[in-house]
């Protein structure tokens, strides 16, 4: 098969330097025999043997897996017609490493209630996801990875259809499954999978098709293992090093997550990939000023550095350096803190009410940290009382006051029950002094001093 000659290039250089044992030489080599460009129809497809080999795997899965039986269109029905959809599937480092094809049936032509019930499949929340880690490296444990082909021809779906496959019916399946041999869904993440045995727990996230899981004992990683290798094909990808967009790195003294990839992505794609570097977010003494020309551009860049937030929470108010990540040292302890924090008096065209925003924030960041505590009952850990840090003096007082204060009946009803909460006990609000409240990344602008002290207190590390 023919290639570009960046490629061919690449692998002479290798070879010519009697390099063959390099730990990249077999996968350019294996790059070489990969398509490198997604199709858009089928006749470019069946132009290159890659993508038909895919094809050919695909439709073997639907053989395997019985997923239809060939019959005529009985009278008054009606098919629902089918595309092939062609992705190239790339690591942490951006490099093709599979041509994946999926048959799908054209959804807008279904009519719910007669072609489907429910076509969703639940999925973890990318916070779940870095909980994950950050328990994985305070208990020392390495995560795995796995990947389930074609997850969604496993389900049986009930009304009778003709070419359709919901994907609501994989997730069932995989989850009575799992069920069955000894484990517990979570009670507020219901793609969470615990199975305790004696003193040791495994613990299971499901992504749709893509599964991580890790123990405190290794000999349980491999029995899931089996167990899955049992009734469903997976390709086991060793220890995880990429999943939902979030590269991974397992050292000896800790986890760190980045996006390093995807920054470099999206730099691309606006045109700043040979902008300076700042060392900080924005100008301390410039106010952010309305750009009606720019609103467009800046709403599709918004859009784009949301996911980025996953690892990178500084740039939730600006963006910054692009080589950070977060660090979750081992030595560190396993305690739950959150800050809270808001800045909309600092924008010169809309001043907002600074105590009421205040305590619409601390609600919104209370909002989070009682997911968390209900998340982490499942590991085993009771985070009831939570310390929540805010720098306002008036948000406080609000709060601890159970009289209904006149000065706050314009904010709505529904951010009130952080006072509900403060009652039960359910978390502590505590003063803060302005410069230590690292919620400032997100809303702030920052000297350099400051900005390096902020990160560091949060665990955030340069590549």
């Amino acid at each position: 098969m023919t290639k570009n000659s960046e490629e061919h290039g690449l692998i002479s250089l290798i070879q010519k330097q009697r390099r063959t044992n390099h730990k990249d030489f077999q996968n350019c080599l294996f790059s070489c025999f990969l398509s490198q460009v997604e199709p858009k129809k089928v006749i470019q497809a069946l132009t290159d043997p890659s993508w038909i080999e895919a094809m050919q795997d695909e439709l073997l899965q639907f053989k395997l897996q019985k997923v239809w039986t060939l019959v005529d269109l009985p009278y008054g029905k009606r098919a629902i017609g089918t595309k092939w959809v062609y992705r190239n599937k790339k690591d942490e480092r951006g490099i093709v490493v599979r041509n994946k094809t999926r048959l799908v049936e054209q959804g807008y032509t279904q009519k719910e209630g007669i072609d489907y019930d429910e076509v969703f499949a639940p999925v973890a929340r990318i916070e779940a996801a870095r909980l994950f880690l950050a328990y994985a490296s305070f208990m020392n444990f390495v995560v795995y990875q796995m990947d389930v082909k074609s997850a969604f021809l496993y389900g049986k779906i009930e009304e009778e259809v003709y070419v359709c496959q919901p994907l609501r019916a994989w997730y069932e399946t995989l989850s009575t499954y799992i069920l069955e041999n000894g484990f517990q869904r979570g009670i507020i993440d219901k793609t969470l999978f615990i199975k305790k045995v004696k003193g040791d727990i495994l613990l299971v996230q499901v992504y749709v098709d893509d599964i991580i899981f890790g123990s405190t004992k290794k000999e349980l990683c491999t029995e899931f293992e089996k167990l899955k290798h049992k009734k469903f094909q997976i390709s086991s990808m060793g220890e995880l090093t990429f999943f939902l967009g979030l590269q991974v790195m397992q050292k000896e003294d800790g986890i760190f997550i980045n996006q390093d990839k995807y920054v470099d992505e999206i730099l691309k794609k606006f045109g700043f990939s040979t902008v300076r570097i700042a060392r900080t977010p924005i100008e301390t003494s410039k106010p952010l000023l309305k750009d009606a020309e720019a609103e467009d551009l800046y709403r599709s860049m918004i859009g784009s550095l949301m996911y980025l937030t996953s690892s990178r929470s500084d740039i939730m108010f600006v963006v910054c350096q692009p080589k950070l990540g977060l660090w979750y040292p081992k030595d560190s302890p396993f305690d739950l803190e959150a800050y809270s924090n808001s800045d909309y008096a600092s924008a010169s065209l809309d001043m907002k009410s600074t105590t009421g925003v205040e305590y619409v924030a601390a609600a919104n960041s209370y909002g989070q940290v009682l997911w968390i505590q209900n998340q982490m009952l499942d590991y085993g850990y009771n985070f009831m009382n939570t310390k929540i840090f805010i720098d306002n003096k008036s948000t406080i007082c609000i709060v601890k006051n159970p009289v209904f204060h006149s000065n706050t009946k314009h904010i709505k009803i529904r951010h009130h029950f952080i006072k509900d909460s403060y009652e039960k006990r359910l978390i502590q609000v505590i003063k803060i002094h302005t410069d230590h409240n690292v919620a400032d990344l997100l809303t702030k602008a920052l000297d350099v001093s400051h900005l390096q002290f902020l990160t560091a207190s949060i665990g955030m590390l340069n590549l």
